[in-house]
């Protein structure tokens, strides 16, 4: 009995700490109404098996035969199951109900959807009946029958196994005789059981508009299921009825002859008519004439699959790509040139750790985001990242006191130009340092909810107590024992429940298996327990309807720190809408695809922007795309959860962006359904597929992802924010094309054309180079290539950033960054060149204006935003002084070597220093120096 108390104790402090978090959160209605539906869909399940299956038996045993003769075998089992009979009864069924009632739990979101469901407006080309039907009814209805199905046969089988043991079946030679009242029970239990499966034939017509074909289209009813399949349904749904009636007749008349019959006949038609000749009507008349008679249906998937992922709208341009670089070829795009990026987010994050992370127990995410921000009244593309806290950097002094309750959150936000680097390939940060400065204002810079936050912490305090919680490090600063000289903080937002009771300290100590939060003296009535911290793990319990984007984008926004979440709402019900593979769908070299992908999906919609404040954790969804019919059930199921988007401050909206995984899926669809005549998408001879991208490993190839950029797409009046992708042909057999076929963009920013999709289709009379074949170019370029090669010699490696492709110029213009990166152990990327490439001739050079102009004649008709920095130059060491050049010679041959290994050394010595005195800033600016030094080395050498 302990141990049961014990366990149940445990089970309702898992509970009860769910209650206290959904109610802090302001979202215990969605928690509440998850729990009721749960409960009363289990009593349900519970007592529409568990009665009927009593009945069943209770009838059996009743109605027995009292002076039936039994064989020797059955008066043993008599005998044994006498004594438990009344328990087996009650047991039996009460069992069969538990199993049942968990079953039918599970479904309580079908089952509300259908009480709030929502039309569409929309309806499907075969039936005639709103998409809703689809969505909220026929799952329902299909549910309903399924598990009214089970109920009956097992209520059959209990009655027949209660009458068999009990002496109601007699066998006399080849002739069994049955009692009435068995009979009767059972005819009807069997005519109950064909009615079902009646309707479920019925039903299982409107299954096929979201099934697979054994057609041409791989989603919907072809040309096999609408003249065979559907009608085939109907005329089984037809016989099942009719046995019904004959069983009924049986129960009445005593004479089986009729439903057996029918029965076999059912069997037989189910085979004939249900699989054979759909069959027959697919190999013998369909496949020879496949593209004509598979036509319609192939127009009806074309258009379903194109709605369902919204890109039916898609703007699709022919665009004739010059490949001629000619002077001032970018003059027209001197917006777009201005903007292009040559910080690469997946490359920089060593960067932005040596020179901003300041100490050891912070971190930044392995891939940055990119956002934009009015600078100086100009938009400008920004690679931004909050510096998080990273527990294992204490090192042997973590403590569950110092996890706990002393390191608690992460500070701040750094910030980059995407366009502009410094003399020796730094970023160029708009924001940065502790604390914070720059030119992104003033703002709230902690964050205790993050990627990265550890699993909880304990934070908060009355206003009387010294603070405990360490803010950010100052000079005297070091991980054992943190200075409360200005550097500690007390946590004075809402972001987690109290603890302000033994009972609630009691709770939270079986959660997470800590004696320590019920024993802590730094535990008072006054403290919060922060956990569930994740940001997208956070808009997923709030909001268990939708699926968040794969990406959390931090931004400053209305003078904090706030984390933007896409979430979606999605299907698999939508009629002839082809079906993916959503985490297939968006794997690329940023986002690793899952061993097993169970995440199906033929209908999506960015219909929810959520927010979550970086320090108090607060939640707030904001209804995108308030026209979604299932948002709007949604809605109705949880109501006063969802905001209109119309509360969205105009900060906050001029942050928002396309969401990258939706992005991934439609570029995806429009691969193959870009092309919308039915005869040019049957003979499939215009496929498309996203390319490779050039910098993952030939080994272990993987997706290009899209890139977030500000240019003018052509067909566009202005510069916007936009996401894009590329395509190139779909190999066929074994051979394959890099040339470029198609471009596809879509407006990232808020306004009349967010969501707006451009697809410019390249002619194929011109060969414009894919990805591949550019990266190509440039690897096996001689110039390039000896460059790359005295840049590779020492302890040095090349990092090639990510290939961006822009429409410029009449054509499509390359842009690739060169990182390099000494091999020590604190080494960053500095950005040192900039690879271009337009039509067949590239560039190479210290900046990305320089090998512009040099790309396009001496003149490219536009400044990049790298134009300020000087080619070729070095800044000074910090604490030197340059040589007048009146009064020295500058060093040549072994002397200009001598004096670069001088140089090296003592920024050895100074990075050791720094190392040993624990300040990673100097350390970073020695290490500058070191890798500046060598590359003078290495040009002495030659």
């Amino acid at each position: 009995m302990l141990a049961i108390i014990v366990v149940v104790f445990f089970l309702f402090a898992g509970l009860y700490a769910d209650v206290l978090w959904f109610d802090q959160l302001g979202f215990l209605g969605v928690l509440t109404t998850q729990w009721v539906a749960t409960v009363v869909m289990f009593l349900v399940g519970f007592v529409a098996m568990a009665v009927p299956v009593w009945v069943s038996i209770e009838i059996a045993f009743r109605a027995r035969p009292v002076y039936a003769k039994l064989n020797s075998q059955l008066d043993r089992y008599q005998q044994v199951i006498e004594p438990l009979r009344r328990l087996a009864m009650f047991g039996i069924p009460a069992v069969l109900g538990i199993f049942a009632g968990v079953s039918t739990a599970a479904r309580w979101e079908t089952v509300l959807q259908y009480l709030n469901r929502t039309s569409f407006g929309q309806k499907d080309p075969q039936f005639n009946l709103d998409l809703g039907f689809y969505f909220f009814e026929l799952p329902f209805f299909h549910g309903v029958v399924g598990y009214a199905s089970a109920i009956v046969l097992i209520s059959f089988v209990a009655a027949f196994a209660t009458s068999y043991l009990y002496g109601a079946f007699r066998v006399l030679g080849r002739e069994v005789r049955i009692s009435r009242s068995a009979r009767i029970q059972l005819s009807i239990t069997a005519a109950l059981f064909l009615a079902i499966q009646a309707v479920s034939l019925w039903l299982d017509q409107y299954l096929t508009l979201a099934g697979s074909s054994a057609g041409f289209i791989g989603t919907g009813a072809g040309y096999t299921e609408v003249n065979s399949v559907i009608p085939s349904k109907a005329i089984l749904a037809g016989i099942a009825a009719l046995v019904a009636l004959l069983f009924i007749f049986t129960a009445i008349v005593g004479r089986w002859r009729l439903p057996v019959i029918g029965t076999a006949l059912l069997i037989v038609s189910s085979l004939l008519v249900g699989s054979v000749y759909p069959f027959i009507v697919q190999r013998f008349q369909v496949d020879p004439s496949a593209r004509v008679l598979e036509s319609p249906y192939i127009e009806r998937s074309i258009d379903a699959t194109r709605d369902a992922y919204g890109v039916a709208e898609v703007v699709e341009q022919t665009y004739d790509a010059e490949t001629d670089a000619t002077a001032g070829a970018l003059r027209e795009d001197a917006e777009t040139t201005a903007n292009i990026r040559i910080i690469d987010p997946a490359l920089v994050s060593d960067s932005f750790a040596q020179l901003e992370r300041f100490k050891q127990y912070y971190k930044f995410s392995p891939h940055l985001d990119v956002d934009r921000y009015e600078i100086d009244g100009k938009k400008q593309d920004t690679v931004i990242a909050v510096r998080e806290l990273d527990q294992d950097g204490l090192g042997d002094a973590q403590s569950w006191y110092n996890n706990t309750v002393v390191y608690t959150h992460g500070y701040g936000v750094v910030a980059a130009y995407g366009n502009q680097r410094t003399t020796d390939g730094q970023p160029v940060f708009l924001e940065s340092g502790i604390p914070s400065t720059g030119d992104l204002g003033k703002f709230e810079p902690r964050i205790y909810f993050g990627e990265n936050s550890p699993t909880y912490s304990i934070v908060g305090g009355s206003k009387d107590s010294e603070p405990i919680e360490h803010d950010y490090p100052s000079g005297d600063d070091d991980v054992e024992e943190v200075s409360t000289s200005g550097t500690s903080t007390t946590f004075a937002g809402d972001g987690g429940p109290k603890l302000d009771g033994i009972f609630a300290k009691l709770i939270y100590s079986i959660k997470y298996q800590s004696t320590d939060i019920f024993l802590s003296s730094a535990v008072t009535d006054d403290s919060q327990i922060l956990y569930d911290r994740n940001p997208i793990t956070r808009v997923q319990k709030v909001a268990p309807y939708l699926t968040p984007d794969s990406d959390a984008y931090p931004a400053v926004v209305d003078g904090k720190i706030v984390w933007i979440v896409d979430a979606y709402t999605t299907s698999t019900n939508y009629p002839y809408s082809k079906t993916e593979q959503l985490s297939t769908a968006i794997a690329d070299t940023n986002t690793k695809a899952p061993l097993y992908a169970v995440d199906n999906l033929n209908y999506i919609r960015n219909s929810v922007k959520a927010t979550v404040d970086a320090y108090s954790g607060e939640v707030t969804l904001y209804a995108w795309d308030e026209a979604d019919p299932v948002l709007k059930t949604w809605s109705k199921i949880f109501p006063t959860t969802i905001k209109s988007k119309d509360d969205m401050s105009a900060e906050l909206r001029a942050h928002v962006r396309y969401p990258a995984d939706l992005f991934k899926v439609q570029r995806s669809i429009l691969g193959s359904f870009h092309v919308t005549d039915t005869n040019s998408f049957y003979s499939g001879n215009d496929q498309w597929i996203t390319p490779n991208d050039p910098t993952s490993p030939a080994s272990n190839p993987t997706l290009q992802p899209p890139y977030y950029l500000t240019m003018q797409v052509p067909g566009t009046d202005n510069p916007a924010f936009s996401l894009y992708s590329s395509f190139i042909p779909r190999a066929s057999g074994t051979s394959s094309s890099n040339n470029l076929t198609g471009y596809l963009a879509v407006n990232a920013d808020d306004g009349p054309d967010y969501g707006k999709l451009t697809l410019l289709t390249l002619p194929r009379q011109n060969t414009v180079p894919g990805p591949g074949q550019v990266q190509n170019a440039f690897s096996s370029d001689t110039v390039v290539a000896n460059q790359l090669a005295i840049i590779k010699r020492g302890d040095t490696e090349v990092l090639l950033g990510n290939l961006l492709t822009l429409p410029v110029g009449g054509g499509l213009l390359y842009v690739q960054p060169v990182y390099v990166q000494a091999t020590g152990d604190t080494s960053y990327p500095l950005l040192r060149k900039v690879l271009v490439g337009f039509g067949d001739k590239i560039a190479f050079e210290d900046t990305l204006d320089e090998a512009l102009d040099s790309l396009f004649e001496g003149d490219s008709g536009a400044n990049a935003g790298d134009g300020g920095v000087e080619p070729g130059t070095e800044e000074p060491d910090p604490g030197t002084e340059e040589p007048d050049p009146g009064t020295e010679e500058p060093a040549t041959g072994n002397a200009a070597l001598t004096a670069a290994l001088a140089e090296a050394k003592t920024a050895l010595d100074d990075r050791n220093a720094a190392y040993a005195e624990n300040d990673l800033v100097k350390a970073a600016e020695a290490d500058l120096r070191l890798t500046r030094a060598l590359a003078k080395a290495i040009a002495a050498s030659n």
